[in-house]
């Protein structure tokens, strides 16, 4: 749990970075403390959801089919404090499934309220995903 996560989040900066290991590491429980309550995440091509529940419910599954996750940040940026912060990164997202690896070019925003992500946005191009995968 919360214990076992690489390093306590001092900032807006450590935070996302925090959240994000824990993806890596396929502890989605562990990610979703993070997160307040009411989360907003507007995964921006696809849809958007409000809360843990349904938060867990979007990532659960499609994380639970790769064997392995990178998310490879190239820049971030964070301003704030865990009181209200905001922080915004350029990422490239690697997902292996099915024994080859899908990479998909992403650029996130995080909200931080409170010390926990109350808003995570990530814009990205659905069709090069989809293509990405139809191609398994």
């Amino acid at each position: 749990m919360i214990d076992d996560m690489p390093s306590t989040p001092h900032d807006p900066d450590s935070l996302v970075t925090t959240f994000i290991e824990c993806i890596q590491g396929h502890r989605l429980a562990d990610a979703l403390e993070l997160v307040a309550d009411d989360c907003e995440y507007d995964n921006v091509p696809i849809t958007k959801v409000f809360g843990k529940p349904a938060i867990e419910q979007i990532l659960s599954g499609f994380l639970a089919e790769c064997t392995a996750i990178e998310w490879l940040v190239h820049h971030q940026v964070s301003s704030g404090d865990l009181k209200h912060g905001v922080v915004m990164n350029e990422r490239t997202d690697r997902f292996e499934i099915d024994g080859r690896w899908v990479d998909l070019d992403f650029a996130g925003l995080f909200v931080i309220n409170n010390g926990k992500i109350a808003l995570w946005r990530d814009y990205f191009d659905r069709e090069t995903f989809t293509k990405a995968l139809a191609a398994k």
